[in-house]
């Protein structure tokens, strides 16, 4: 679909190069790799969200399973392993 233009029409070669680094010049980054595999579950998702009791259950686990995650955590405490930053407040940023 990129490479015919589906997804921009009035510049159909707008995405030509993205598909010729993929296809055509060896995909160098290999994110083609396991497009197979994304196929496959995606169709799996599909079926799963038909059914909208098993996807509710689904979701409250996955929730219910995170635990400590937190994305800000995970930035602070990266930040202050890694190269020992420390916090700066919204006031000091003014």
């Amino acid at each position: 679909m990129i490479r015919t233009g589906y997804f921009s029409p009035e510049q159909p070669d707008l995405f030509v190069p993205i598909f010729d680094a993929l296809v055509r010049h060896g995909d160098h980054y290999m994110l083609l790799a396991d497009y197979n595999a994304y196929v496959i579950c995606e169709d799996r998702v599909d079926v799963a969200f038909r059914d909208r009791q098993r996807w509710t259950r689904m979701a409250i686990l996955n929730v219910a399973g995170a635990g400590r995650f937190s994305i800000d955590r995970l930035v602070r405490e990266y930040a202050a392993a890694v190269w020992e930053a420390e916090p700066v407040s919204n006031a000091e940023t003014r």
